[in-house]
């Protein structure tokens, strides 16, 4: 979405502080106010939501310059530790925009969505979503590295929560694995940044955690250096995607979890790991990146493959969405790994995507169960012919899961396994292959689910304590579900239809990410010239995600400065 340059820009460089602290101080009110009614806390948690959402889409609107995607847009800052360079920092680029565009498009569908699951503890449920969502902004807005930990380790406490007292039967193991799971990941990780960190205070002689300069510098280390900072990155930051084998906790995790927590971790929280991944590991261990991206490649693979496999046998309808979505981040990683335009650019669609349909879909579950209490296949069959409105919710956003061609899916799935098999140095045509292989594998698990829940011979379970569930007569979805769930799938469609405004606006980010990458690699690749579509923007911050140099100067001999081109790229 390029918007036109007669739109009058307005100051927002305080607009990202704001969408983090109104859902934080939201939640803290709603914690500290014992007195309020359900209704009101219900009425309370969306209004704040839904403000949320309308500044997000405000600063989207008038606040990025959509003619500079891959520069530092909405700045802001304030000191916290200045002796060690310590700052609430804030900032955008294109990539961070459309995920935080992503968090708070879903939670107030989510809030809305629960009005009716959760009717005991309504406070504190509402009160943790509202405190999560305040973190996960501050993941993706996030430009100093201590102040983006913080927010991506809070994450844990809310969701922990959720799961452990608004869960199934299973939801202490369950928050207790997903705990222990992704903090001891997260100090693996957190020991690499600071790694990275100190070299930064020893070659420069002063501490700094700003994002863009600890890039700069982990870019100076050798390959042995920038081997271990990638391996400690990836124990933090792989089962947070989560990518196999580190998967365990999440499928439990899912099944576990109330519908919100469901929507919430599929939509966005996974999303956390694989952007971690593309802001942090890819620029700053470009070397260990470019060596072992095969080997990286190869558990994307096992994943996408294995996952695929469980998700074959599985009856409970949640848990096989729960295992598909290991398969589908499979995708995203694979893609993210392959180090081009196309893989990395299929990867940002794929979280995107899979936020959207994958969501849609523990959505569709959870009023599943809230009639019948039950999500095992065997239990129904038919419910096209009761409840017709969800048979075609659930259809729709089944297929765009698998990446039916028009619908969001394919976008993502498709760039990936172009991205794959182009990139032959890293990657290859095996790799893209085997991917395509956990397509059909997908297909099938899904369409057998389709064929065994909503179409065949009608037969919907008894809910003994559902007195409009009685196993004869079975009420399909309220308006208030209809208007949750319509949102998504036009977002699904639109995205399926529409995807080029979104790429474009990717590939400036994209390009700074792998800059380094692809210098490394043999590759003569000029800087993106971000200002052709209208007058010199103002020079972008570099204190940012996706802050931009300037253009360098043209080289009249490219041969003489890269005397061992790439092999593979003809002479002009």
């Amino acid at each position: 979405m390029i918007l036109a340059q007669s739109i009058p820009k307005m100051s927002g460089s305080s607009l990202l502080p704001i969408l983090v602290v109104v859902p934080l101080l939201a939640g803290i009110v709603l914690a500290l106010a014992p007195g309020m009614s359900a209704a009101v806390v219900r009425r309370f948690s969306l209004i704040t939501s839904l403000f949320v959402f309308l500044v997000s889409v405000y600063a989207a609107r008038f606040g990025f310059d959509w003619s500079n995607p891959g520069a530092t847009n909405l700045p802001w800052s304030t000191p916290w530790i200045e002796g060690f360079g310590l700052s609430f920092s804030f900032g955008v680029d294109a990539i961070s925009m459309w995920l935080l565009l992503l968090t708070t498009f879903l939670m107030p569908l989510v809030i809305w969505g629960s009005f009716s699951a959760v009717t005991e503890r309504v406070r504190g449920f509402y009160a943790w979503l509202l405190v999560l969502e305040a973190a996960m902004i501050g993941v993706f807005a996030a430009t100093d590295l201590i102040f983006f930990y913080i927010c991506f380790e809070f994450t844990l406490i809310p969701l922990y929560f959720l799961i452990g007292i608004y869960g199934s039967t299973q939801r202490l193991k369950a928050a207790r694995v997903f705990f222990l799971y992704t903090f001891t990941g997260s100090m693996l990780a957190l020991a690499g940044l600071l790694y990275v960190a100190w070299q930064h205070a020893e070659q420069a002689g002063f501490w700094s955690f700003s994002i863009v300069r600890l890039t700069d510098q982990a870019q100076q280390m050798t390959l042995s250096q920038q081997t271990w900072v990638m391996l400690a990155m990836l124990a933090g930051f792989a089962v947070k995607v989560p990518l196999f084998p580190v998967h365990t906790w999440l499928p439990l995790a899912h099944t576990e979890a109330p519908t919100a927590g469901s929507v919430i971790l599929a939509g966005v929280l996974l999303k956390l790991g694989t952007y971690a991944l593309l802001r942090l590991t890819i620029p700053m261990a470009h070397l260990a990146v470019i060596e072992y991206a095969g080997v990286i490649g190869v558990f994307a693979v096992i994943g996408i493959l294995y996952t695929a496999l469980i998700c074959w046998v599985q009856r409970d309808i949640k848990k096989l969405i729960a295992y598909s979505s290991v398969s589908h981040l499979g995708f995203c990683v694979l893609g993210m790994f392959a180090l081009n335009k196309e893989g990395m650019g299929g990867s940002v669609m794929y979280m995107i995507n899979h936020g959207l349909s994958t969501g849609a879909l523990f959505l569709c579950v959870g009023m599943i169960y809230e009639r019948f209490h039950t999500r095992q296949m065997a239990d129904m069959s038919g419910l096209v012919r009761p409840m017709p409105v969800w048979s075609f919710y659930m259809v729709f956003f089944c297929l765009a899961s698998v990446g039916l061609p028009g619908l969001n899916g394919f976008v993502g799935e498709f760039l990936t396994l172009i991205g794959a098999f182009a990139a032959d140095d890293v990657l290859g045509p095996p790799y893209a292959a085997a991917a395509a292989a956990g397509m059909v594998l997908a297909a099938i698990y899904i369409l057998y689910m389709i064929g065994r829940v909503v179409f065949g011979p009608t037969r919907v379970p008894h809910a003994h304590d559902v007195p409009t569930c009685d196993g004869k007569q079975c009420l399909d979805l309220n308006l208030r579900e209809i208007l949750t769930l319509l949102p998504l799938a036009i977002a699904c469609l639109w995205l399926g239809l529409r995807p080029a405004p979104v790429l474009q606006s990717l590939e400036p980010s994209l390009a700074e990410i792998n800059r380094a990458g692809v210098i490394a690699r043999g590759f003569s690749v000029a800087r993106p010239n971000l200002t052709d579509a209208g007058p010199t923007p103002p020079s972008p911050s570099r204190e940012g995600p996706g802050a931009v140099l300037p253009s360098p100067e043209p080289d009249p001999d490219p041969a003489a400065r890269n005397p061992d081109p790439d092999p593979r790229i003809p002479s002009s």
